[in-house]
């Protein structure tokens, strides 16, 4: 349905427009009024039209190869999405759902074309909104190309997993082993020498066995959960690893289907050119004929 000139007022994009512009703009241009969780469009579809929010909330986010939701930008009023279909008569990239009871001003590529004959500084602020677009999607790339697998799983980490991995950590050093063997020295020296303290052990040294084993149980249970820790890590790691070998085979994929475009179109300008050549040498020649 057709919008009402005042709603154009207040948006960034149509500022400089005065008031008969806006009127005829605005019987060109389309209100739409979506609901909460209504899905506007979807990654992959035709875009006919790009969108200026004037009330409401709506999410852009695409789906990674892992099938994550990544969330591009949630815009709101007086943003603009959804131009970069409608610019280059691709396929949609991102999915839009409506957050908030939301109205949308719709906008076909004839609408642009007389938004920009009659403001031409509405084309900068719509390449403005676009290079704000990229940046985000620069900074989430910053941030999602790799991860770091020491990060990722220390934030899952319980307070009794983490006293298990320092004290695997330290029953595996040299201060721990000098410690056990100064122990044993001092306990077996006590109860053995004539030192003249009273001895609470003696040979064979039930107490000292028993504290032993009891060590050596424990350290076991600390030493297994910190290896089921470890093992998290790997899985966590090949995870990252398949996530990293997926990008990159896209973008080698990306880059071929690149190179084929650009070789299609030097084809198509070579052609063009040996046309034109041909031409040139036809008309030339037709003087010297004469």
């Amino acid at each position: 349905m057709p919008c009402d000139a005042g709603m154009l007022v207040g948006v960034e994009l149509f500022e400089h427009l005065g008031a008969e512009d806006r009127i005829r703009l605005a019987e060109a241009v389309d209100l739409r009024r979506l609901a909460a969780g209504e899905m506007l469009f979807q990654a992959g579809e035709p875009g006919e039209a790009m969108y200026v929010v004037k009330s409401g909330e709506v999410e852009l986010f695409i789906k990674d190869t892992t099938g994550q939701k990544i969330v591009l930008t949630i815009a709101g009023p007086g943003e603009v999405f959804g131009e970069l279909a409608l610019l280059d008569r691709g396929a949609r990239t991102a999915t839009a759902m409506v957050l908030t009871d939301a109205e949308l001003l719709e906008l076909d590529r004839d609408d642009l074309l007389l938004l920009f004959q009659k403001t031409p500084a509405a084309a900068l602020r719509l390449l403005a909104a676009m290079g704000h677009m990229t940046r985000q999607a620069d900074d989430l790339l910053k941030t999602r190309v790799s991860r770091n697998v020491n990060e990722e799983v220390a934030e899952h980490l319980s307070t009794l997993q983490k006293i298990a991995d320092w004290i695997a950590w330290f029953s595996g050093s040299m201060p721990f082993l000098a410690l056990n063997l100064a122990w044993f020295a001092g306990w077996i020296a006590i109860n053995t020498l004539p030192l003249g303290l009273p001895t609470f052990d003696p040979y064979p040294f039930g107490l000292l066995t028993m504290i032993v084993s009891l060590e050596a149980i424990f350290l076991s249970c600390f030493v297994l959960i910190s290896q089921n820790r470890q093992g998290e890590k790997e899985r966590v790691r090949s995870d990252i690893e398949y996530e990293i070998n997926v990008k990159a085979e896209l973008e080698v994929a990306h880059l071929h289907e690149k190179t084929d475009r650009i070789h299609v179109e030097m084809l198509e300008r070579f052609l063009r050119l040996e046309k034109l050549l041909g031409a040139g040498r036809a008309e030339a020649a037709s003087p010297a004929l004469e």
